[in-house]
């Protein structure tokens, strides 16, 4: 005799949002902790640097934290793609500086139009990540030691590329435009109402898909507080970003959504798309999960692992572009220093983990928030470098501590 699980019901007939709550905290409790650690640590440092520095929550600062960590988080959000399959990509941060610099050269020597340099610096960054993927998947040299050669040789590249060390400055308005600019206020209200109703359309499409298969149903109760929690943080956003940020709006006016955070939000979207809606994504997910199972299973394994090396070294042109951007310019140092271990450190710190198979897109933005946070807060604090580079390692250390605990408790709950 077989037994069929009803959901159950609140007072009006609609499915009731506590056993979804008892779901959340179960999976919580059996190591399914998601970004729940990331989250946590960024409301308490957001708190923390709040009371100890006022300034921090300046609209101005507030501005300052989206094009500061823009091109790590866009960096890390390609290299999800390679931690996914337990692989690594330690060349994705010099790889975004060779891109930036076909950029600049393209852009500033050779006079081309943004957009063919633009599309000269991205195709640069797939064929790097083909060459890379292909080296790892077909000749099987660990991403480790591929990249690690590539990390070194993208030094002089860049090099070579700038000449032994020649600044070249990005004069094209509409890249400048990109990390420096800022969308009329109105603008930003019309996508942050746009983005909410997308989301509530998604979300109620997703519910009824779920009732007509005959699985459990979402309760508008959860749909509602998602919504509503997505309406809040954006609304308050766009309205911090909104406020006068010139010192002296006489003569500029310094107000709106920096440029940049539409840009992240549409690879977000699109790499969210992916992971989770497409087959590629979930072969992606069950290549990282047991290879061999996927292999058995029919998935080219080879070309998974390939392209995605493509889309972690093509996110990693979108982020040398943005850094260009940013700093008006492409010298030596773009893309080097510490771009790299912050792009995986926000990867790891968001949830990814470095054993493959569990991350998200999301991830990488929830990361890059509180790498941003720790540098900007312990600057206006007086810190040096040193102890931001400590306390960075120490969150990032961290987080790794908790993902392995996380998936010792999943594998003795039977949640792995």
């Amino acid at each position: 005799m077989t037994t069929t699980m009803v959901p159950e019901k609140g007072a009006a007939g609609a499915p009731a949002i506590a056993p979804h709550v008892r779901d959340y905290v179960e999976r919580v409790r059996g190591g399914e902790l998601g970004a729940l650690p990331a989250v946590t640590g960024l409301v308490v440092l957001c708190a923390v640097f709040s009371v100890l520095r006022p300034a921090f929550l300046s609209p101005i600062n507030f501005a300052n934290l989206f094009t500061q960590g823009a091109a790590v988080a866009v960096i890390a959000m390609g290299l999800i793609f390679v931690l996914l399959l337990g692989e690594i990509d330690l060349s994705a941060g010099f790889a975004s500086g060779v891109c930036a610099a076909v950029l600049g050269v393209l852009l500033t020597n050779e006079g081309w139009p943004w957009y063919a340099a633009v599309l000269a610096a991205m195709a640069t960054g797939a064929a790097i990540g083909l060459v890379i993927g292909t080296l790892v998947a077909k000749l099987g040299i660990p991403s480790f030691v591929v990249t690690l050669a590539a990390f070194l040789a993208f030094q002089g590249v860049v090099l070579l590329l700038l000449k032994e060390g020649t600044n070249i400055s990005i004069r094209d308005q509409t890249i400048l435009a990109i990390a420096n600019r800022n969308m009329p206020p109105v603008l930003g209200w019309v996508c942050v109402a746009a983005g909410v109703l997308a989301y509530a359309a998604l979300q109620v499409m997703q519910a009824r898909r779920r009732t007509a298969r005959g699985l459990s149903a979402v309760p508008t109760s959860l749909i509602a507080f998602r919504v509503g929690t997505l309406a809040v943080i954006s609304g308050v956003a766009v309205f911090l970003l909104n406020l006068e940020r010139s010192r002296n709006a006489a003569i500029v006016s310094l107000k709106g959504v920096p440029i940049v955070v539409p840009v992240i939000v549409v690879l977000l979207v699109v790499l969210t798309f992916v992971l989770q809606r497409t087959a590629y994504g979930r072969h992606i997910y069950a290549v990282g999960g047991n290879a061999e199972a996927a292999r058995r299973a029919g998935i080219n394994v080879d070309r998974i692992r390939i392209s995605a090396f493509v889309i972690c070294s093509f996110m990693a042109s979108v982020g040398g572009v943005i850094a260009a951007s940013r700093a008006n310019s492409v010298d030596p140092n773009t893309g080097g220093s510490n771009v790299l271990l912050f792009a995986v450190g926000a990867a790891v710190i968001g949830g990814t983990s470095l054993f493959g198979g569990k991350g998200r897109a999301l991830d990488a933005l929830l990361g890059g928030a509180v790498v941003a946070v720790i540098e900007n807060g312990m600057g206006l604090m007086g810190y040096t470098s040193g102890v931001k580079y400590a306390v960075t390692g120490c969150v990032l250390l961290l987080a790794a501590g908790v993902d392995a605990l996380s998936r010792k408790r999943a594998a003795a709950t039977g949640r792995r």
